[in-house]
């Protein structure tokens, strides 16, 4: 038999797979609660690739209490990067949103897309993973702010050492166990 060719679909999952087959037991309502989540997901993903041009640009918009221009416009007064990634190792990583450290002052922005409640977990672990891989404690720093933009609000807050070393020691404690695990499993 000569089987129909996907060619545009090799290489992708859909939403409802084979190989995650708990959409069998779904109702109705949370299969569509599941395709509006994925058709979110994208939206964000374009929205952050869109955030990250028109940062790297220096494009500038209207004034605007909107999440994206208020996102948008911080990271270029603050003169950030975007979408840098903080490495331990290949187990401990992650991708800021935007970043900037100046006058030994680190500032980490996370432009939230979705409408769901946030962790404010997810920035100190980028903390952690920047002191980590520069080498820095965190209480060598002259400051952290951390700001999460969503719903047209930013939230923002200034971790301590105390907040950041417990997450360092969680890394690097986990990290080496996974280590010497890989190694005996090799």
């Amino acid at each position: 038999m000569i089987f129909n060719r996907h060619s545009k679909l090799e290489g992708s999952h859909a939403p409802f797979s084979a190989s995650q087959p708990a959409w069998l037991r779904y109702s109705v309502e949370k299969a569509i609660d599941i395709l509006q989540a994925k058709r979110a997901a994208v939206i964000g993903t374009k929205l952050h690739a869109w955030a990250k041009d028109t940062i790297d640009l220096g494009i500038r918009q209207p004034r605007s209490k909107k999440t994206l221009s208020a996102y948008v416009n911080d990271a270029i007064g603050f003169k950030m990067q975007t979408e840098v990634v903080l490495y331990y190792s290949e187990r401990f990583y992650g991708t800021a949103d935007a970043i900037s450290f100046r006058d030994n002052f680190l500032r980490i922005h996370d432009l939230k897309t979705g409408k769901g409640p946030v962790h404010k977990e997810q920035l100190l672990i980028y903390v952690a993973l920047f002191c980590l891989e520069y080498r820095f404690r965190p209480d060598q720093l002259a400051g952290i702010e951390c700001r999460i933009y969503q719903n047209d609000d930013v939230d923002i807050f200034n971790p301590t050492a105390e907040d950041i070393v417990p997450i360092m020691d969680k890394i690097k404690q986990l990290d080496k166990v996974l280590q010497e695990y890989d190694d005996r499993e090799d």
